[in-house]
């Protein structure tokens, strides 16, 4: 059996790595996949406390966040082709010189 312990060190191990693509990496979409796993981390912990805890609040909580991600990914995206668009390139350093 996966006890508590083990749910939550793969929950921050997921999430130091989703922090560090999000502090080091210049390219938007590595930056969206950096914040989608700081936010599976995040459901991770919440289903094993919810499970550990006996009831459905986690994992209730974890739906919504899924629901959340969801749509931040779509503006994010929405944002990156419009960037390319403009740029001809994903890359943020770029996308702060813009001046509108």
């Amino acid at each position: 059996m996966i006890t508590l312990q083990e749910y939550l060190s793969v929950g921050a191990l997921l999430f130091t790595v989703g922090l560090l693509i999000v502090l080091f990496r210049q390219n938007a979409i590595s930056i969206l996949m950096g914040i989608e796993l700081m936010l599976n981390a995040a459901n991770i912990n919440f289903v094993a406390f919810s499970n550990a805890l006996g009831g459905l609040t986690g994992q209730v909580l974890a739906i919504f966040v899924v629901v959340a991600a969801a749509a931040e990914a779509a503006v994010a995206i929405a944002i990156i082709v419009l960037l390319y668009q403009n740029l001809g390139t994903v890359d943020v350093e770029k996308a702060r010189n813009l001046n509108g």
